[in-house]
């Protein structure tokens, strides 16, 4: 697929702090991105407008407020046949999309290519412990055969729209598994420990380590075994 066209997706939900500064790192690769699309998911402070500053940037406003909601509307309104996506508290790192397309390009039987985060906003030690934890995914990965990271990941679009796109009943927790979990009938999910991102950590600060690790754990066991998340409430973190 040597003309391959790649649309990267930020699902944004007030995220006016942060979004910026991940349009930057987007903007960067500009001209590989056949497009770049914000979608203000119910964002009530100026997520959009921080947006729309940025040339090139298509905002999209999603009013039904959920993360899997956005998800499936940028895939709606993506024209790529790769539809990457990251979350408004990310930043690319420079070899992101060099790695996206030269995956894609080398394995015809490639559905998606995920992988970890890296934290740019954490204290030593917690970034320390935090970036450790990344590392116990390989042989999960390994041994399930299938991971993505939900603020991390691409994927052919053909393929997610075979699996009967988002489920939006999937407010937060789980729904990357659920993603990861339903794609892999259709060919080769890849998780990369190399292919990450930079992250905010907020959520570890606010939540604590080894409660957020606890969560996502048995949300990802539970997708596994039992088709659908464990945990059904979450909370905003700005």
């Amino acid at each position: 697929m040597p003309n391959l066209k790649i649309s990267l997706v930020i699902p944004a939900h007030n995220e006016e702090k942060y979004i910026g500064a991940c349009l930057q790192s987007a903007q960067k690769h500009a001209g590989d991105f056949c497009e770049i699309i914000v979608i203000n998911n119910a964002s009530t402070d100026k997520t959009a407008e921080v947006a729309k500053n940025f040339p090139g940037v298509r905002v999209v406003d999603e009013p039904q407020k959920g993360l899997t909601k956005a998800r499936q509307r940028g895939l709606m309104e993506a024209g790529g046949d790769i539809v990457a996506y990251i979350d408004a508290d990310c930043r690319l790192p420079s070899r992101w999309f060099e790695t996206v397309f030269k995956e894609f390009n080398s394995n015809p039987n490639l559905v998606a290519l995920s992988g970890p985060y890296r934290y740019y906003d954490l204290p030593h030690f917690q970034k320390f412990i935090a970036e450790l934890g990344w590392w116990a995914a390989p042989p999960i990965y390994r041994a399930v055969g299938y991971m993505i990271l939900g603020g991390n990941f691409a994927a052919k679009k053909n393929a997610l729209q075979k699996m009967g796109g988002f489920d939006a009943a999937i407010d937060f927790y789980g729904e990357d598994t659920d993603i990861a979990r339903r794609l892999s009938p259709f060919g080769k999910i890849l998780f990369r420990m190399d292919f990450f991102v930079h992250s905010s950590g907020r959520r570890l600060q606010a939540e604590g380590l080894l409660k957020t690790f606890l969560v996502y754990g048995v949300n990802f066991l539970w997708e596994i075994f039992y088709g659908k998340p464990f945990t059904k409430h979450y909370q905003d973190v700005r």
